[in-house]
This record gives structure tokens, C-alpha cells and sequence, in this order.
């Protein structure tokens, strides 16, 4: 409660900084109601006016949100603490942490020599065979390669663009439920989150269209692999969003493909749909190593000249020894075999869960990548039976905004038989305690 951390201060950045004090230090925690302004004015012996800046900078930096007559809260993933998973308990299998299988990536092998010279790469930021490598790998699935750039991942690549693009108070067309790290970082912007709810086709065009109309400034989805639902485009569902997404050009529309090469589903491209304003972001961590942080994308010239532009004048350029190692990895026939071998496994995993689920009468949902969502009525009842069978899933709440409560079970090392024995204890759960399920 508010009332057990004692805010302090006599001017309005004085109040925000003990404010983001208490949340840093978990003295606030997320949903915390702060006092009203003129209570905690009057307390403070300074004016209504003081304490309201300081409220709408800590609105602005994303700390905390209004609710209308709900008053004043700590932000669910404030800027300045945000989220965690909870650590796995010691003993438990854990199937919530979304990681690729260990054994189904290449070994890293730095170059054996750095650029030469102490010079700076900003004149030529990317290694042109690479770029090459980049088009190569982007094009035949249909997406326009024109132009290309890099960057330290997608989160990095996006917070980049939306910081670029938008201003705090702006809002993003988010994934319902979503990837929680990119629903975190909007939050952290400044940003508003307007949520678009998802199926096995992803996002859907209608709830696109009611999000458009609220006036959101960028779309961020992902085109297979949705991240938790599994979802992934359809042909006719990629044509709908298109349609609906010409009828407001000037939204950025950001396509992460976080998976792409082992999500098990072909790629039916937004990008390719003749948009203005449009950004492609493919990562590596999923199957070269999640220690690569490297991204490539392809987008706009707009979009090219403002991320570059940001990039500048921040890190400058990508390390070049990243890119040497990331261009060995993507060229090499072994590594292009054991993706290849990793896509299939992690499809046989997702489709052996899934399987053994809906044998047990559970719905699921994963249609690709390395995740499943199961919804039900009681996230942590589900969460604390599975723990007490030995595994640990990931409660939904992390990933939803409006969407209902579900739990998050990731496959990338779950062998058909482990999955036996999950969908059985999963199945124990909920009839150990039936009012739990919503399925």
C-alpha cells in the first residue's frame, strides 16, 4: 500500500523521483494506488499543481497509469523494474522459459581475427555479404529486400522505431495475449497498449480495424510463431489484415518473425502486400544461440533512414565481429542441416503435446513455433498443481492485456513421451480441482 511507503519531496521532480524510488526498490508494487493529488499535496505542504507534474512525468516515463475515477496505480511492468519470470524451483522440469533446445544449436565459433585497425564502422555499419546473406535468406518468402539493415535484436530494433516514430501517449496495436517482454517495452515508452485479440490464424481483422480506429500509431504482430497462442498467418487472413491496414497508410506496421527459420510454418507476409509504412525484423537467438544478439530487417526507406538514423547517434553500428560470426553460421551446410533438423523436431514436439492434450479433452492452441497456450479459468491453481507433478509452465498473466486467463507450456525440449506424461498430470490438475479449468 501506498501508505507504507512515505513519499517525499517539495517540488514535482522531487515527488517523481521518490515515487520511482519506492517502484525501483519494491517498496510500490505494480497496481499500487498512489494518494490522490490533493491528499498527498496536502501532506506534502506543497500545491495540487506540484503533485500533478510530477504524476504526468511518472505517466510519461511509463511508471505509472491512470485510471480514470480508479485514480493514480503503479504500471503493471513499470519502466524502472520490469517484469521477471519467477525462478524455477529447485526439481522442477522447466517448460516455461521458451528457450531452444541446447542440443539443437551450433557451436559458436568467433572469427579468428577482429577487423583491422581502430577505426570506426560507422561509414559502412553492415559487412555487404551479409546484406547479400540477409536478402537471400528475407526474399524468398516475399519480402521486399531493398532495403536492409541490422540490429542488436528485435526488441532493440523496435524500441528503437517506436521511439523514433511515436511520442508518450501515443498508442500500439498489441497482440492479445502477446509476447510480454514487447508488451513491457511499449509500457516502458511512454506508450499505450491497445489490445488485438489472436487465434490460431493470428491477430484478427476486425479486432485490427476497432484497434485502428482508436487512432494507434504502429502495429506490432508476429506472422507465425505468435508468441504465446502459436498462431500463424493463413493466406486468407494475411490478404484480410492487408486490406484493412491500406485503410490507414500511415501506421507502422512491424512484423516480428522471431522464429522464422525453425516456426515450423511458412511465412504469408504482411510486407509483401504493397504497404507504405512497414518494418520485417528476423532474430537468430532461436536457432543459432540465444547469446547472438543480432537482427536483421527490411523495411520501408523512411523507416530505414530513421532507424539508422537513431542508431547513429546511440551504438553507431553493429559489431562487425557479430556480423562475421552470425554470416558464418547462416552460410555454413552444417548449421543450415541442423536447423533444418530443428524445425522438424520442434514441429514433432508441439504436434505430440497438442495431441496427447486433445485426447484428454483440453484444448490448446499452437499452430507453429515452440509454444502452446492452454486457456483455463484459474491460472495459479493450474500453475501450482502442475508444480506439485513436478513441472513448471508459465501463468498467462504476463502475456494478456484483456484476453482470458490461460497457461503457457513450452515444447522445445519436451520429447513425445515427456508430453505423455504432461498432458496426464495436466489432465490429474483439473480434475483434481474442475472448477480451475475454462477450457
Amino acid at each position: 500500500m501506498a501508505t507504507q511507503y512515505g513519499i517525499s519531496g517539495t517540488t514535482a521532480k522531487g515527488i517523481a523521483s521518490s515515487v520511482e524510488r519506492g517502484v525501483s526498490e519494491g517498496a510500490l508494487e505494480p497496481g499500487t494506488a498512489l494518494p490522490p493529488v490533493r491528499r498527498l499535496a496536502d501532506e506534502l505542504g506543497v500545491s495540487p499543481g506540484t503533485v500533478a507534474t510530477a504524476y504526468k512525468d511518472l505517466r510519461r516515463r511509463g511508471i505509472v497509469v491512470t485510471r480514470g475515477r480508479g485514480g493514480t496505480v503503479v504500471a503493471a511492468a513499470p519502466s524502472v523494474a520490469s517484469r521477471r519470470p519467477p525462478k524455477v524451483p529447485a526439481g522442477l522440469r522447466d517448460l516455461a522459459g521458451g528457450h531452444p533446445d541446447p542440443e539443437l544449436l551450433p557451436h559458436l565459433v568467433p572469427p579468428s581475427r577482429l577487423s583491422p585497425g581502430a577505426r570506426s564502422h560507422r561509414s559502412t555499419p553492415r559487412l555487404a555479404r551479409l546484406e547479400d546473406a540477409v536478402r537471400d535468406w528475407l526474399g524468398p518468402d516475399g519480402v521486399p529486400t531493398d532495403h536492409v539493415t541490422f540490429a542488436h535484436g528485435a526488441l532493440d530494433l523496435i524500441g528503437r522505431l517506436l521511439s523514433v516514430e511515436l511520442r508518450p501517449g501515443d498508442a500500439v496495436a498489441m497482440e492479445d495475449p502477446g509476447y510480454h517482454h514487447l508488451l513491457d517495452l511499449v509500457t516502458a515508452l511512454g506508450l499505450r497498449t491497445v489490445p488485438v485479440a489472436v487465434d490460431d490464424e493470428g491477430i484478427l481483422p476486425e479486432a485490427l480495424r476497432g484497434a485502428l480506429r482508436t487512432g494507434v500509431r504502429a502495429v506490432v504482430c508476429s506472422p507465425r510463431a505468435q508468441n504465446p497462442y502459436g498462431g500463424c498467418f493463413s493466406a486468407e487472413r494475411r490478404d484480410a489484415l492487408v486490406e484493412v491496414l491500406q485503410e490507414e497508410p500511415d501506421v507502422l506496421v512491424v512484423e516480428n518473425d522471431h522464429a522464422s527459420a525453425v516456426a515450423d510454418a511458412p511465412l504469408r507476409t504482411l510486407t509483401a502486400g504493397g504497404l507504405r509504412r512497414w518494418v520485417h525484423v528476423r532474430t537468430v537467438s532461436k536457432f543459432l544461440g540465444t547469446d547472438l544478439r543480432w537482427a536483421a530487417a527490411a523495411c520501408d526507406p523512411t523507416t530505414l533512414a530513421r532507424h539508422d538514423g537513431r542508431l547513429l547517434l546511440t551504438s553507431g553500428w553493429v559489431s562487425h565481429l557479430l556480423q562475421e560470426t552470425v554470416y558464418g553460421l547462416m552460410t555454413d551446410d552444417g548449421t543450415r542441416a541442423l536447423v533444418a533438423r530443428a524445425q522438424k523436431t520442434y514441429g514433432l514436439r508441439r504436434g505430440a503435446l497438442v495431441r496427447e492434450l486433445a485426447e484428454r479433452g483440453i484444448e490448446a492452441h499452437g499452430e507453429s513455433g515452440m509454444n502452446l497456450w492452454v486457456p483455463v479459468r484459474d491460472e495459479s491453481a493450474v500453475v501450482n498443481g502442475l508444480r506439485s507433478y513436478g513441472w513448471w509452465v508459465a501463468a498467462g498473466a504476463r502475456f494478456r492485456l484483456a484476453s482470458g486467463p490461460g497457461v503457457r507450456i513450452s515444447v522445445a525440449d519436451l520429447e513425445p513421451a515427456d508430453a505423455v506424461r504432461v498432458a496426464s498430470d495436466f489432465a490429474a490438475v483439473l480434475g483434481e480441482s474442475e472448477a480451475t479449468y475454462g477450457g
